[in-house]
Parts: structure tokens; sequence; C-alpha cells
């Protein structure tokens, strides 16, 4: 089992970002999946959800109207779009794969910086 984030970096704030996360080796059409993120000196928290089909997403209050999370179940893709950044969205980006059953799978991580 993998999932492979991408598309962290630097940007200044009010800029955007992509990531990615690229998933294999287990049925990517049977989990749902999510972000989550990790800033210096706090707890992981949820940033978005996604539902296994790509019917229901779900966001942190502080990144909804910013956000969007999609998904491609024949490429084994989940991206976030991320708009309007700010200094404190600063954190290390994880994906993380769920199923019904308690099946839970993590990637490791891509850094987004904001800061000008």
């Amino acid at each position: 089992v993998q999932l492979v984030e991408s598309g962290g970096g630097l940007v200044q704030p009010g800029g955007s970002l992509r990531l990615s996360c690229a998933a294999s080796g287990f049925t990517f059409s049977n989990y749902f999946m999510s972000w989550y993120r990790q800033a210096p000196g706090k707890e992981r928290e949820l940033v978005a959800l996604i539902s296994s089909a790509g019917g229901s997403t779900n966001y942190a209050d502080s990144v909804k109207g910013r956000c969007t999370i999609s998904r491609d179940n024949s490429k084994n893709t989940v991206t976030l779009q991320m708009n309007i950044l700010k200094p404190e969205d600063t954190a290390v980006y994880y994906c993380r794969a769920q199923n019904r059953y308690g099946m839970s799978y993590w990637g490791n991580g891509t850094l987004v910086t904001v800061s000008s």
C-alpha cells in the first residue's frame, strides 16, 4: 500500500496550491479519502474528506470556501485545491485512506509553507 503526496511548496499569502495523492496497493474506490495537516507544535487535524464515490465532501471550517477536494477513481488519485492561502495554512499535509471496516492508510506528507 502506498499513498504518495505531491504538490507542496512555498507560496505567498493569497496564492494557490494543488496537492495530489497517488494511491496504490488497495482498491481505491472502496475507500473514502481525506487530507489532514499538522502545523509545528500542533495536533494533526482534518482538512477535507471525500466519500468513496466522490459524491459527498466535508471541510474544516478553517478552509471552507478556500479548498476543494476531488478524486479520480480511474486514476487512483485525490487532490486538494487550496486557494487564498494564509500563513496559518502552513503545515505538513497528509493524505489518508479509510474504509468502513476500520482500515486506514497514511501518506508521508508534503510540506506547504505560506510566507512572503
